[in-house]
């Protein structure tokens, strides 16, 4: 077993995402979010005069509505009825052409942004460091990915608009309401801080509760996730009816949250319509009285009745989607604490700065004075104090017991932590002066559980080297002893492999690996327990295909099976972090009492 899994939980050095925040206003997730807007400044003009354009023929309707009245229904001139209706027609087509426009590129600016915002945000994550992805979940994250950004999608493309749009009839139909009549409009605007009043209070419930009820949507997701993944476990421990009932609690919780939210959200926009409605009463009751008493005309009443409901429909509207720019506040800060997370050590996939890259046909990789501890547990140290030198084109196999520090060693080399103490040079540069891309070019890593991808054979032994050729990844496969069963099933090369490698067994994903690996060609060549997964037979084949790629590479080989190590030019023994002996295995089996008992211990096993 690696000794990285002993340490997996204990390596936190991003901090972990924050579940919830009060901080972030509407203000400022709109100033996060410009930073995606603003690069299609065009459309957003476009969109804003489209939207003014639309809210100024509404507002005109009520003229039209004065004139329909007062020179039609009033008069009683059928040639004036027909030029007033006329005159409403040609606003009607306007209006729906200046909506058409409005929508469409509002609607493609909502998509745009987002695209973009998930791009980002997923360009953000794969270069954050592996400790990360210890301490958040991948659901969670998956989550902010898919369903903050459609949340998002909906408040750019659709609410937000809407929001402005109202917010445009609102200050129109005021202008107007004062225009028609003054005493009238004195009494909306008396009422109106009375129904902006319950939108203030109830919205910052409803924000606070959106946050929430997203964190439980993404924990509901990230438990299911969990499970799927291991369901083979699941089910061969029966634990299926518990599993049940554990994600029906987490459902019925972020049903509890979500229905908390939207009683939030009722109750305001019943108190708006409530409002509202005693509003346009009360204006009824007054302007109706003033037109019987000769103080203004009907057209005028029904202009003002027509105001009184835009403005009264645009807070209503307002009131609704404020609610919905809540939740897009939530949604954004979640994205948003994504993107600010900062890597201990920046990754870069530029290309090699002068002087950064090794020279051609070296390879010498030195740890000196090397001292380091895991972030959570400074005080206990992981490598205490370790020297070793592995000469270019030279191999260095690294045994000892589980815990010894020999997968830390190969994530220091890798760079996935730096240490506090002590350096680690790749012919005679500090990788720390190093860009992290320059520095893993040169590596190639067969680890004890492959990582394989839910794609096809082609792709996954290409993954270090995309460009590379179908006759090279062939020979590549055949170097690994795969060719033989990459032929054998359904679609050869073009087989899908199924998540993470499902369709394979252990041995199979364990040779695709490592074609991976010979097809890169690296300059360096870290195995970790490369061949723990194959049958005696594999195994002997693979030796074969692996002593003929370590052939003039500087290789680092975990294992601990010590039959497979045996060629190695130095074997390096560690315990609890520290170098105890060095030498070949004739000589360490005279000179260190560890390895000697390790020996036995495998050898007496295998002679039984």
């Amino acid at each position: 077993m690696s000794d990285t899994t002993e340490h997996a939980i204990d390596a936190p050095v991003e901090k972990p995402l924050a579940s919830a925040s009060s901080s972030m206003s509407f203000a400022r997730m709109m100033v996060q979010l410009w930073q995606f807007v603003r690069p299609y400044r065009t459309v957003l003009l476009a969109a804003g005069v489209a939207l003014v354009f639309t809210a100024g023929i509404t507002l005109s309707i009520g003229q039209g509505i004065r004139v329909l009245v007062d020179r039609g229904f009033v008069t009683g001139s059928s040639a004036a009825l027909g030029h007033a209706v006329l005159v409403l027609m040609a606003l009607a087509l306007l209006m729906a052409v200046g909506t058409y426009a409005r929508h469409y590129l509002v609607s493609w600016l909502g998509e745009r942004v987002v695209a973009d915002l998930r791009v980002a945000v997923f360009d953000h994550i794969v270069t954050l460091h592996p400790s990360f992805f210890e301490t958040n979940r991948s659901g969670e994250i998956m989550s902010r990915l898919t369903t903050d950004t459609t949340l998002l999608q909906h408040i750019i493309g659709t609410s937000f608009s809407m929001a402005l749009r109202s917010g445009l009839m609102f200050i129109g139909a005021l202008a107007l309401l004062l225009f028609t009549n003054l005493k009238l409009s004195l009494m909306v605007l008396v009422g109106v801080p009375l129904v902006l009043l319950p939108i203030v209070l109830y919205g910052r419930r409803v924000r606070k509760l959106a946050r929430a009820s997203q964190d439980s949507i993404a924990d509901v997701g990230s438990y299911a996730g969990e499970i799927i993944q291991h369901i083979k476990t699941v089910q061969s421990y029966t634990r299926e009816e518990h599993e049940k009932r554990a994600f029906a609690r987490e459902v019925e919780t972020a049903f509890e949250v979500a229905r908390r939210r939207i009683r939030q959200r009722s109750l305001l926009i019943a108190c708006v319509i409530l409002l509202m409605f005693g509003a346009v009463s009360g204006l009824l009751w007054v302007g109706g009285n003033d037109m019987i008493a000769g103080r203004m005309s009907a057209g005028d009443l029904a202009a003002f009745v027509f105001y009184a409901m835009l403005m009264g429909s645009a807070v209503a509207t307002v009131s609704e989607v404020y609610s919905e720019l809540q939740r897009a506040t939530g949604a954004t800060e979640r994205l948003v604490d994504l993107l600010n997370v900062q890597a201990d050590i920046p990754a870069s996939g530029g290309a090699p700065q002068p002087g950064q890259a090794p020279a051609a046909g070296s390879g010498e990789v030195a740890f000196q004075a090397l001292e380091f501890s895991y972030p959570s547990r400074p005080e206990q140290a992981a490598i205490r104090n370790l020297s070793l030198v592995v000469e270019a084109g030279k191999s260095l196999a690294l045994v000892g017991p589980s815990g010894a520090g020999k997968s830390t060693l190969l994530e220091l080399l890798q760079r996935f932590y730096d240490p506090q103490g002590g350096s680690i040079t790749l012919d005679g540069v500090d990788i720390r002066e190093m860009d992290t891309a320059t520095l893993r070019r040169q590596l190639a890593v067969v680890p004890q559980q492959p990582a394989l991808f839910t794609a096809d054979v082609w792709y996954n032994i290409r993954y270090g080297r995309p460009d590379a050729s179908d006759e090279e990844v062939i020979a590549a496969a055949k170097a690994a002893h795969a060719h033989d069963f990459i032929q054998q099933l359904p679609q050869g090369y073009d087989s899908h492999l199924g998540e993470q490698g499902t369709r394979l067994s252990g041995g199979q994903k364990q040779r695709l690996a490592i074609a991976r690996a010979i097809l890169k060609d690296p300059k360096i060549l870290l195995l970790d327990e490369a061949t723990s997964a194959l049958d005696a037979e594999s195994e002997y084949h693979v030796q074969q295909a692996l002593q003929a790629l370590m052939k003039g590479r500087t290789t680092i080989i975990i294992a601990h099976r010590l039959a497979t190590i045996l060629h190695a030019d130095s074997i390096a023994v560690l315990e609890q972090g520290r170098l105890v002996a060095q030498g070949s295995h004739a000589q360490l089996v005279e000179s260190s009492p560890l390895y000697k008992r390790l020996a036995e211990l495998q050898f007496q096993e295998a002679a039984v």
